[in-house]
């Protein structure tokens, strides 16, 4: 059966469609990386978009759940050049296979260069994937917001509160790995309540949509960040900013991949990242703030890292934990932990 996807500027294109669901609609956004297609799909940050995969091969390891980054796919739709099509031996699902059984339909046979170079020459817009008639409200986008119960895992003694703006599971485990407890909070979790926890330390989260929706929480935020160590990721990152006065701003059509160089300020080194994301921290904005710069991107120079001169908070646009991508920022979480425990030891000399 054939299918198409069809974006808010009317610009079309065609393919062969997978799957019983006959239609959605999201952002259109594409993906650089050649792996982690099972991540990406699972990763709450995309949460209700369209994703573009540009490598032009996907599902050839099938879908395992254990790679998953939450408990269901994220995404609204899926498009790729080709798609394995056969089952796969053993416990793995096939690709095609999982999304039809979570209705997340899909386009194949497409040509995912063309459709890339459209967006980054108009932006990511809003956009339909459809085998039949596009409903006349298809194009309105729906704010996704994270509904997250307290969750609490490991067992170790540092004791770390992740707020919750859409998190990925490998960042808790990232932090259970460091020998910590973390619990996960929803990010509008009461102040009060927060403290009956005994958190050692908290990290912000990574998570899908414009930072400014949070605006309500900002004070709470900045609340928490100024008596307690602190570590942003991604949207977590700009919402620390934000609540410090800092401003955001949407990027034409984002950074979406494995593969992003960011420049640590403080030692020249360069390093590749995974990111997803829209919006970034206006540099300008930093001025009364007391955050620094601590990476950059090498290539559009835009705020990839920012550090406190007062207190004990750093923060990155890009993803420490990667899932998928390199492995070069895991020290990012060592540090994190080592200034946690720190700041233990000083209280309890106090």
């Amino acid at each position: 059966m054939k299918g198409s996807i069809t974006l808010a500027n009317g610009t079309s294109f065609a393919g062969d469609w997978l799957g019983d669901h006959q239609y959605c609609s999201g952002e259109v956004v594409f993906y650089t990386g050649m792996t982690g297609y099972e991540q990406v799909l699972t990763d709450p940050s995309y949460q209700g978009q369209i994703v573009v995969f540009s490598y032009p091969f996907i599902g050839n390891y099938g879908f395992m759940p254990e790679s998953m980054e939450s408990a269901q796919i994220q995404v609204s739709g899926v498009i790729m050049a080709d798609c394995y099509p056969f089952q796969l031996e053993g416990e793995q699902h096939s690709l095609t296979a999982y999304l039809n059984h979570h209705q997340i339909p899909a386009l194949t046979n497409v040509d995912t260069r063309a459709l890339i170079q459209q967006i980054r020459k108009k932006g990511s817009v809003p956009a339909v994937l459809h085998a039949s008639t596009i409903p006349s409200d298809s194009f309105q986008l729906q704010e996704c917001w994270p509904k997250t119960a307290l969750q609490k895992f490991g067992t170790g003694k540092t004791h770390i509160v992740l707020i919750d703006f859409g998190y990925k599971k490998s960042i808790a485990d990232s932090l259970i790995d460091q020998g910590c407890t973390v619990t996960v909070v929803p990010f509008d979790y009461e102040t009060a309540e927060i403290e009956k926890l005994n958190p050692d330390g908290f990290v912000f989260s990574n998570g899908a949509g414009d930072p400014m929706r949070f605006s309500k929480y900002f004070s709470r935020y900045k609340n928490i960040a100024v008596r307690y160590p602190v570590l942003g990721i991604c949207l977590g990152h700009q919402i620390l900013a934000l609540a410090f006065g800092g401003e955001t701003m949407k990027l034409k059509f984002g950074h979406r991949g494995a593969n992003h160089p960011v420049m640590n300020v403080k030692t020249g080194k360069v390093s590749m990242s995974s990111q997803n994301h829209s919006y970034v921290v206006k540099k300008e904005s930093l001025h009364s703030t007391g955050f620094n710069i601590w990476f950059e991107n090498v290539n559009d120079k835009s705020v990839e890292g920012l550090w406190h001169s007062q207190y004990d908070i750093s923060s990155v646009q890009f993803h420490p934990e990667a899932a998928p991508g390199p492995q070069e920022h895991a020290q990012i979480f060592q540090d994190f932990i080592q200034t946690v425990k720190h700041k233990e030891k000083v209280r309890s000399y106090a």
